[in-house]
């Protein structure tokens, strides 16, 4: 190479360093843009969108339109590219910006409605069962109080349905029934916002001590489309379940074994799918704190299950069995079953979705014994849990990406982000319908 030629190298470097900071903005503001389109046209309310609820946005609904389906869709495609650049340049984002980015995504979504899910209602629904009527969650549906203010909220699929999560989250709930319907709404909004905060911390925590870039961790993560949309927009308790999952992996990074074993029991206590990490966790320590840790939490969480809500507080298993009968539109089984021509998914190909999940996880737990990165091989366990579902909702597949964006293993996040981006693209697909 000549001189020439040398010199021209740097110096394109030099010109694509300028570009990139100028292009990140771009990204973060189209990020913002999107996310302030959904929020204000959800205000709006009269969108199937948006689920009918409480007025707690009402002060925002004259800013912008109905949300529209279409409209919508383009504001997800346009978060979504912006999210892809924003990856692409996250060297160029300084620690203070991409901290700014994330709280202003999250500040948008709180002072908006309830985006997408009718979940959260559930949620104040079984709280309200137990403190106002004296019902208990696991062995009633919110029919039993069709007389309460909540029910009207209630998902027409969960109106008849008992709790399927954990009973330390339906105890952590309860205080929420007290403030009535708006104010248990904004409770549960501040709660999955507090959640995400504590999550995103540990994350970038954890990514420190893995000597991962915390800035690229953090936006990965806290700017990504599903987690910004969905999870926060539906206050899902699955940020609850994140946030105690990555206290459980920091505690193991610090050396706390039985403590985080503890974490983890809590966590499945919120929702069970978090359990995944327990086994991985202990092969890769082989500490005899965690067995114990789990144990001692374990016997707890379930004694005080009993005491409060009976036998059917303890079977959490019968719950999970039943609603993973459910199949949603969405789920890559539908989709496959699809492509073969079948008009669905049976109960055959349940029974080999198990038997398929089975194998993946003892594969990954043979690696764990062989010396594999226990943080990696439990992500992909519950990419494994959500991939092979028929009951796939998109919050489902933001579980793994906190660990892989610290995992030793790079596929995992590749692996991660490819899925969610199949997900987007299938809920593209009425954009290349004809405008009636």
């Amino acid at each position: 190479m000549n001189v020439a030629a040398q010199s021209e190298v740097p110096l394109a470097r030099t010109r694509a360093t300028q570009w990139a900071s100028p292009l990140a903005v771009a990204c973060a503001l189209l990020l913002l843009a999107a996310t302030a389109e959904v929020v204000l046209d959800g205000a709006v309310g009269h969108s199937s969108l948006i689920p009918k609820s409480p007025a707690i946005a009402g002060w925002l609904s004259g800013v912008g339109e109905r949300l529209g389906f279409r409209v919508f869709l383009i504001a997800l495609l346009a978060f979504s590219a912006g999210y892809a650049g924003l990856i692409a340049l996250a060297r160029s984002v300084s620690k203070r910006w991409a901290i700014a980015l994330v709280v202003a995504l999250h500040a948008i979504v709180l002072i908006g409605p309830i985006l997408l899910s009718t979940d959260v209602f559930s949620y104040i629904a079984y709280a309200r069962m137990g403190v106002e009527h004296g019902l208990n969650p696991y062995t009633h549906g919110p029919i039993a109080i069709s007389h309460d203010p909540i029910y009207h909220y209630v998902g027409p699929v969960w109106k008849k349905v008992d709790t399927a999560y954990g009973p330390l989250y339906t105890l952590i709930s309860y205080p929420f029934a007290l403030l009535g319907v708006n104010g248990a709404v904004w409770g549960m909004k501040v709660l999955a916002t507090l959640a995400s905060a504590g999550t995103l911390a540990l994350t970038w925590r954890c990514a420190r001590i893995r000597g991962r870039d915390p800035v690229t961790a953090l936006l990965i993560v806290g700017a990504n489309p599903l987690y910004v949309i969905y999870a926060l927009g539906g206050a899902h308790n699955d940020l609850l379940m994140m946030l105690l999952m990555m206290v459980a992996v920091a505690l193991t990074f610090a050396g706390r074994d039985g403590p985080a074993a503890a974490t983890v029991v809590a966590g499945a206590l919120v929702k069970a799918t978090v359990a995944a990490l327990l086994p991985f966790m202990i092969l890769a320590r082989r500490s005899l704190a965690q067995a114990i840790g789990a144990l001692a939490a374990l016997a707890l969480g379930a004694a005080v299950a009993y005491v409060v809500f009976g036998v059917d507080g303890v079977n959490i298993v019968a719950a999970l069995n039943r609603d993973a009968a459910f199949v949603s539109t969405d789920s890559f089984p539908t989709e496959i079953a699809h492509l073969f021509g079948k008009p669905g998914v049976f109960p055959i190909d349940h029974d080999l979705l198990k038997a398929a999940l089975v194998i993946i996880v003892l594969h990954l737990l043979w690696r764990t014994w062989r010396g594999y990165d226990w943080v990696a091989a439990s992500g992909w366990a519950l990419l494994a849990i959500s991939v092979t579902s028929t009951w796939l909702l998109a919050w489902y597949i933001l579980w793994p990406l906190p660990l892989a964006v610290i995992a030793r293993d790079r596929r995992l996040l590749v692996a991660t982000l490819a899925i969610q981006a199949l997900f987007i693209v299938h809920q593209m697909t009425p954009l290349l319908a004809p405008v009636k």
